[in-house]
C-alpha cells in the first residue's frame, strides 16, 4: 500500500493566515496540520507517501518534511499548478502509484480512530475503492459528500446538498485500486469548475465495488478559519484527557 497527502489548494476560507504559509502548515495543537494525515498512514503501516501540493508556499512544504527521515517515511512531491478538484489532484499520482492500492488522505483531516483493521480489509479484498463515513451534524454535512444508504450499503453520494438526506459524510480518507485513474480521466468539471470526488464514488457504487466502513470516533476536518479554532479547542481536550 502507498499513501497520498493532498496538500494543494490556496486555502482561501483561511484568509488572510494563508497569505504567509501553506494552509496545511497551519498549528493544530502543537503541531502543524499535516502532521495529521502523516500519522493516520504510518499507524495503518504506510510508508511511501506522495505529497501533492499548490504552488502556494510549496517551498515551505518541502523545507519542513524534506525527505520523510524524520517521520520514519519516504516523501515524494508533486505540485498541482491550479486548484481543479480532489480527482485532479489524484491523478498526479499515476506514475508514483503504478500498480499499488493506495490510501488518499485530505491534507486537513485529523483521525482519533485506528483505521488498521479497515486498510488490512481494503488490501487484502476485491473491492476497488473503500471509504470512511463520519456521522457529524445536518450543517456540517452541506459542506461535504453525503452517503445515502440502503442497510450497511452506500447506494450514492451526494455533493454538498442543501438539506443532506443523511447526516452521514464521506470523509477525505479514501482507499483505491489503479482503476481509479481511468475513472478520473473520464470526469467532466461541475458547475463549480473542478472534477468532484463524489463522482468517481459514484461510479464505483455503479459498478458495484465500492465498501464503506464507519467511524466511531472523532473526525474533525479545519477548512475555515472557524473550523480551525474548534479543531483547536478539540484537539486540546483530546490530547488533555489521554
Amino acid at each position: 500500500m502507498k499513501g497520498v497527502i493532498l496538500a494543494g489548494g490556496t486555502g482561501s476560507r483561511l484568509l488572510p493566515l494563508t497569505k504567509v504559509t501553506n494552509k496545511h502548515l497551519l498549528p493544530i495543537y502543537d503541531k502543524p496540520m499535516i502532521y495529521y494525515p502523516i500519522e493516520i498512514l504510518k499507524k495503518a503501516g504506510v510508508k511511501d507517501i506522495l505529497v501533492v501540493t499548490g504552488t502556494h508556499h510549496a517551498g515551505s512544504i518541502f523545507a519542513l518534511l524534506g525527505s520523510g527521515k524524520d517521520f520514519g517515511v519516504n516523501f515524494t512531491f508533486r505540485v498541482q499548478d491550479e486548484a481543479g478538484g480532489i480527482p485532479q489532484a489524484i491523478g498526479l499520482a499515476k506514475e508514483f502509484i503504478g500498480k499499488d492500492k493506495f490510501i488518499s488522505v485530505n491534507g486537513d483531516n485529523i483521525l482519533f480512530e485506528d483505521i488498521n483493521s479497515f486498510v488490512e480489509e481494503f488490501e487484502k479484498g476485491n473491492e476497488e475503492a473503500r471509504i470512511l463515513l463520519y456521522e457529524t451534524t445536518p450543517e456540517e454535512a452541506k459542506k461535504a459528500g453525503v452517503a445515502i444508504m440502503e442497510g450497511d450499503k452506500v447506494v450514492k453520494i451526494v455533493e454538498k446538498p442543501d438539506i443532506p438526506p443523511t447526516n452521514l459524510v464521506s470523509i477525505g480518507v479514501l482507499m483505491f485500486t489503479p482503476s481509479v485513474f481511468d475513472i478520473i480521466d473520464t470526469l467532466k468539471p461541475s458547475a463549480r469548475g473542478e472534477l468532484e470526488i463524489s463522482d468517481v464514488q459514484n461510479e464505483y457504487i455503479r459498478r458495484g465495488t465500492l465498501k464503506a466502513s464507519k467511524l466511531s470516533e472523532t473526525w474533525l476536518d479545519a477548512g475555515s478559519i472557524e473550523e480551525l479554532s474548534r479543531v483547536n479547542k478539540e484537539v486540546a481536550g483530546i490530547r488533555g484527557k489521554k
